[in-house]
């Protein structure tokens, strides 16, 4: 007896569309003790991500995403050549502000951390604005309800000028 092979219809739809890639310079956290689940992501913004509104609702839905999963996102952007804030574009996603950011920085590092207590959605920051000349803040990257780590953003940024031999600002 013959297996038939399935053929699909034809599409109801065909568009020519810009499917354009996603530039994602990111680091993601599994806890291996729980069958390697993602508990934190950290989100380096690139000019790409803030060039077009399409690419920015990308971006600030990938990280809601992750939030309602209870990851813990990082995001830190330093890009000067886009006034945009992807932090400000997440918050008004899911209905909020944060009045520190008003007017929004240019380039800023922050933490969310979405948890349930009870019934109830919980969303934690620790946000940063950045200037030239200042030291870099350090952000908590939580891997569970109980432990963090530190992310300490100016040793990282002094390496990276060491390894690359190149001056820091």
């Amino acid at each position: 007896m013959a297996t038939a092979v399935y053929a699909p219809p034809q599409p109801t739809l065909v568009l020519d569309a810009e499917l354009e890639e996603q530039y994602e310079y990111e680091v993601l956290v599994f806890d291996q003790t729980r069958h390697r689940h993602l508990v934190a992501a950290i989100e380096i913004v690139s000019p790409a991500n803030k060039d077009r509104p399409e690419n920015r609702r990308v971006f600030a839905a990938k990280c809601a995403a992750l939030l309602q999963e209870h990851v813990c996102v990082s995001i830190v952007d330093l890009v000067t050549i886009r006034r945009f804030n992807l932090y400000c574009d997440l918050l008004e996603l899911l209905g909020r502000s944060d009045p520190s950011f008003d007017p929004p920085p240019a380039t800023y590092g922050v933490t969310c951390r979405g948890r349930k207590i009870g019934r109830q959605s919980r969303l934690a920051v620790w946000a940063h604005p950045l200037a030239v000349g200042r030291k870099l803040p350090t952000l908590p990257i939580w891997l569970s309800d109980d432990v963090a780590v530190s992310l300490d953003l100016e040793a990282s940024y002094e390496e990276t000028c060491r390894v690359l031999r190149i001056s820091g600002v």
